[in-house]
């Protein structure tokens, strides 16, 4: 089926901006199909989306949160009625598989509606009385948040950024990445919809519009997902007027198995393929290092590879029968194939796994074959790096504290995961320098969007989700009545 390119448009003041450059997204199963194109702004635009969010704020911080709740109520209603057709653009501009855009319309408005949900409670405000009289603790809107998010997940981690700020009394300016810029625009123009114009803004384009986004006075917080070296610049530029940021950034999640871990386990051995390869490996919180206790590691290897081979069918991502696509784009392939080159070099055994369903789009599309690495070094390459693709090394250890320190190790601490015997694994995980640790899974298939998420070390600062992701996007302001208004240990 022929599909006419798709042209989507930033929105700023509630009116969609032409440019005069435009960028063209291919379809990473067959690259020569242009499946869309998103703007190109100049600096110029972000500058006049800051200044409508700004000027927007003044009364939307004012407007009931009853109405707040209404508006995003109504455009989560509309993003489920247009799910299919959102997932099938996205499938088509990203790579994945269509079960996993038609699973992220689903978080993403599970989270929207949880946000709905909570925030009232949340940040209704608190009156103490005590002996020494009365404490307000209210909490205000910040402002102008700028939301800067990857490729990977585009509408969720949009959505994760647009219902707290919105629904807490802020005004947003969002820029998404040009390797998956269509479904998500069109998502966010779903959403914009529902509130006043200058409340959701949007651009695209290149450094000098996130240079802006970062570093504009009237921009109160900075929302961004993203690569930890990112983050580095985006802190630098937000530093002159000491903006308020939330960081989710990279990780090299480790995956530790205890001796007591039952290798026979097929659900067990599922759980841990789809933790490594969902969405190709192309998610910050999957499992990227896998450790096995030494007693276990060649039957757990085996197991391992029948399970793989069970699940994994590389393919076209509209074809019912695909679990993993393409990989989103043509550098990202090349990095990961030069870590597992690196690996071979090194005396590492790269064993491809899965099933290729057609040999002629496998070979037309930003396609790998998803590969297992055994005998790789515990400080090489593809260990130590996050591989943010289909390859994943297994190694073995030999004791609790040998593993617990490689794991630390690392400069990173996103999520984590144990598995074996509940009470032991959570004893281990206790250990572990990570903002998630899950038992007895990983990835996705442990998350709850109820509770927190974040990193520690370089993989970021703050959190999202939860309580603590709707309170990321306010200030805390304590009015304090005390009833004695002269200390007693001061002079006359």
């Amino acid at each position: 089926m022929e599909h006419k390119p798709l042209v989507v448009h930033s929105i700023i003041n509630g009116e969609k901006k032409p440019t005069e450059k435009q960028y063209s997204r291919e379809n990473p199963t067959n690259p020569d199909e242009i499946v869309g194109y998103a703007p190109i702004n100049p600096r110029e635009d972000a500058i006049a989306a800051i200044e409508a969010a700004s000027d927007a704020f003044k009364s939307w911080a004012q407007t009931s949160l009853d109405e707040r709740i209404e508006r995003m109520q109504r455009a989560i209603q509309k993003l489920k009625d247009r799910g299919t057709e959102l997932s099938e653009l996205l499938s088509r501009e990203h790579g994945k598989p269509l079960y996993d855009a038609q699973g992220e319309i689903f978080v993403s408005t599970m989270w929207m509606e949880y946000a709905c949900n909570r925030v009232k409670e949340v940040i209704t405000e608190k009156v103490q009385e005590h002996e020494n009289g009365r404490t307000i603790i209210s909490y205000d809107s910040m402002g102008v948040v700028s939301a800067i998010f990857p490729w990977n997940y585009p509408i969720s981690l949009s959505t994760i950024k647009i219902a707290p700020a919105l629904l807490t009394g802020n005004t947003v300016v969002l820029k998404p990445s040009p390797y998956a810029p269509l479904a998500v625009s069109q998502a966010i123009e779903i959403i914009a919809e529902e509130f006043p114009p200058g409340v959701i803004n949007m651009v695209h384009g290149e450094s000098d519009v996130g240079v802006e986004l970062t570093s504009n006075p009237k921009v109160a917080k900075i929302a961004f997902t993203g690569g930890t070296e990112t983050a580095k610049h985006i802190m630098k530029s937000a530093a002159d007027t000491i903006k308020n940021l939330t960081l989710e950034l990279g990780g090299n999640d480790a995956a530790i198995f205890l001796p007591e871990f039952d290798v026979n386990d097929q659900q067990a051995m599922r759980r841990l393929v789809i933790a490594n390869f969902l969405n190709n490996g192309q998610i910050c919180m999957i499992a990227k290092r896998v450790y096995v206790h030494r007693s276990i590691y060649h039957q757990f290897v085996e197991k391992y590879i029948e399970a793989a081979n069970k699940w994994i069918r590389i393919g076209d991502p509209l074809n019912q029968e695909t679990t993993m696509g393409p990989v989103n784009n043509q550098a990202q392939l090349n990095f990961v194939k030069g870590l597992l080159e690196d690996a071979k070099n090194r005396g590492a055994k790269v064993i491809p796994l899965g099933k290729i369903l057609e040999q002629d789009v496998f070979e037309n599309g930003y396609f790998m074959q998803p590969a297992l690495v055994l005998n790789a070094d515990y400080h090489e390459r593809i260990v130590v790096e996050e591989q943010f693709g289909p390859a994943i090394p297994i190694l073995p250890y030999d004791d609790e504290e040998q593993v617990i320190a490689l794991v630390n190790e690392s400069i990173y601490g996103l999520t984590s995961s144990v598995w074996g015997e509940q009470e032991h694994a959570i004893q281990v995980a206790r250990r572990i320098e990570a903002g998630t640790t899950m038992i007895n899974t990983a990835a996705i298939m442990g998350l709850d969007v109820r509770f927190p998420f974040g990193g520690v070390k370089q993989s970021g600062i703050g959190r999202e989700y939860g309580d603590e992701g709707l309170l990321s996007y306010v200030h805390s302001h304590v009015i304090n009545v005390p009833n004695a208004l002269d200390l007693p240990y001061i002079p006359e």
